[in-house]
C-alpha cells in the first residue's frame, strides 16, 4: 500500500501530527521504534508552558497551549489534564526584575500573569522556603500525563484509519520511501521524521540535532501540598546554556499524590543510565527551594534525551534536499508544550497553505544558514 504520509515517531509530535493528518482525510503510517509512547516523550515532565526566550518560541508555545486547551476536554480522565498554573520563583531581587520584564512581556500580548510578592507567594505555596522574593503567576499553564495523551492521540489517528507499526525501526528514508531495518519498505507521497534524537538518520538533521540528557525523579504518595507547577527563574539559564551540565529546581504536582522533581541537563553523555551525582545535586536543589521535598522517598528516577538545536528553536517543514521529507524535530525539552502546534504547522505546509502562525522561523532551511 501507498501511504500519503509515512510518520516516523510515534511520540507525542508523531502521535500529534497522525491525528491531524488523519483529521484531513489523509491515509497515515506510524512508524515507532522501542517505547510505545516515544523515547523523549516517555521521559518527559508534562508540563504545557508559554516561554518567551525568543518572539518564535513565544508564537508556538502560546499557540499550541491553545490548542491543548482546546483538546483538553476530549482527553480521557487518566491523562490528567490540569490547569495547575505556574509559578516562576524569584530568589533575589535581581530574579525579581526578570518578574517584572516577564510580567510587561505578556501583558502587551494579552497573555494574564500576576506578580506575587514574598507575602503573596508564602500564601500561594506555603511549602516553600522563606526568604524567597517573589514570583511570576502564569494561571494559563497545565501539565498532563503525556503517555496518556500520546496514546489517545494515536488511538484517534487509528481511528481513522491510520496503520500504527509498533517497534519498527527505520534505517533509510528517500524521497517517496521509507525502508527499516528488516528490510521492509513503505510508499509514502510525503514522510514527516518525528523521531526526536532518532531523527538524525537523516544526515541533514545530524549534523544540528544533538542530544541532550535529563534526569527526572518522583517521589512516593505525599500529604505536602503543591498547588503549580513550581520553577526556578535560573531553569530559564540552564535550559539556554549549550555546552556546561546544569541543575535547576523544578516540581510538578501529580494527581497521584506524587511530586515529580527536575531537572538536569546534559551534553556530552550518551550513557541512560542514571548518574546519582547528578540526581544528588538536583535533590539539593530542590531541598534549597522546597525543604518539604527531602522528606519524601523516591519511587522512581530515570534519564531521557531531548533533541536540541544550535538556536533553540525545533525545525518543522520541509527538509533541504528532500521535495516531500519532513521534520518536525528539535523541540529539547519544549516538545509536550509544542506538540499540537507542531503538527498544525506540518499539516498547513503539506497542503500548501496559510498557518496561524508565521512558519518560517522554525523551517529547516536554516540548517543551510
Amino acid at each position: 500500500m501507498t501511504y500519503d504520509v509515512a510518520i516516523i515517531g510515534a511520540g507525542i509530535v508523531g502521535a500529534a501530527c497522525a491525528d491531524r493528518l488523519t483529521a484531513e482525510g489523509m491515509s497515515v503510517c506510524v512508524l515507532g521504534a522501542r517505547s510505545q509512547y516515544g523515547s523523549a516523550t516517555a521521559a518527559g515532565m508534562g508540563h504545557i508552558v508559554v516561554m518567551d526566550d525568543s518572539e518564535a518560541q513565544f508564537a508556538l508555545t502560546s499557540y499550541s497551549q491553545r490548542l491543548w486547551n482546546e483538546l483538553s476536554a476530549e482527553l480521557p480522565p487518566e491523562a490528567e489534564f490540569e490547569n495547575c498554573g505556574t509559578l516562576w520563583i524569584a530568589s533575589d531581587e535581581a530574579e525579581m526584575e526578570e518578574v517584572d520584564r516577564k510580567f510587561w512581556k505578556y501583558t502587551e500580548v494579552g497573555l494574564a500573569s500576576e506578580i506575587l510578592d514574598q507575602r503573596s507567594l508564602r500564601s500561594a505555596e506555603p511549602n516553600l522556603r522563606k526568604g524567597l522574593s517573589g514570583a511570576l503567576r502564569v494561571p494559563g499553564d497545565s501539565v498532563v500525563y503525556q503517555p496518556v495523551a500520546t496514546s489517545f492521540l494515536i488511538s484517534r489517528a487509528e481511528t481513522s484509519g491510520a496503520s500504527f507499526q509498533r517497534d519498527t525501526s527505520v534505517s533509510m528514508v528517500i524521497d517517496g520511501l521509507v525502508e527499516t531495518w528488516t528490510g521492509e519498505r513503505i510508499e509514502a507521497e510525503r514522510i514527516v521524521v518525528a523521531a526526536g534524537c532518532g531523527s538524525t538518520l537523516l544526515p541533514e538533521l545530524a549534523r544540528v540535532v544533538r542530544p541532550r540528557k535529563g534526569h527526572l525523579l518522583i517521589t512516593e504518595r505525599t500529604s505536602t501540598k503543591v498547588n503549580h507547577q513550581l520553577v526556578e527563574l535560573g531553569y530559564l539559564k540552564s535550559a539556554h546554556g549549550t555546552e556546561r551540565d546544569s541543575i535547576a529546581f523544578n516540581i510538578q504536582p501529580r494527581k497521584t499524590g506524587q511530586l515529580l522533581i527536575g531537572s538536569s541537563r546534559q551534553y556530552g553523555s550518551e550513557d541512560p543510565s542514571v548518574d546519582f551525582e547528578i540526581v544528588g545535586k538536583m535533590m539539593k536543589r530542590a531541598v534549597e527551594y522546597f525543604p518539604s521535598a527531602g522528606n519524601t522517598n523516591a519511587t522512581r528516577i530515570w534519564t531521557g534525551f531531548r533533541p536540541a538545536t544550535p538556536d533553540g528553536l525545533p525545525y518543522i517543514g520541509k527538509v533541504p534536499g528532500y521535495e516531500n521529507v519532513y521534520a518536525a524535530t528539535g523541540h529539547e525539552g519544549l516538545g509536550i508544550t509544542t506538540a499540537l502546534g507542531t503538527a498544525a504547522l506540518i499539516v498547513d505546509e503539506v497542503l500548501g497553505r496559510e498557518s496561524a502562525i508565521p512558519k518560517e522561523p522554525y523551517s529547516p532551511r536554516r540548517i543551510d544558514a
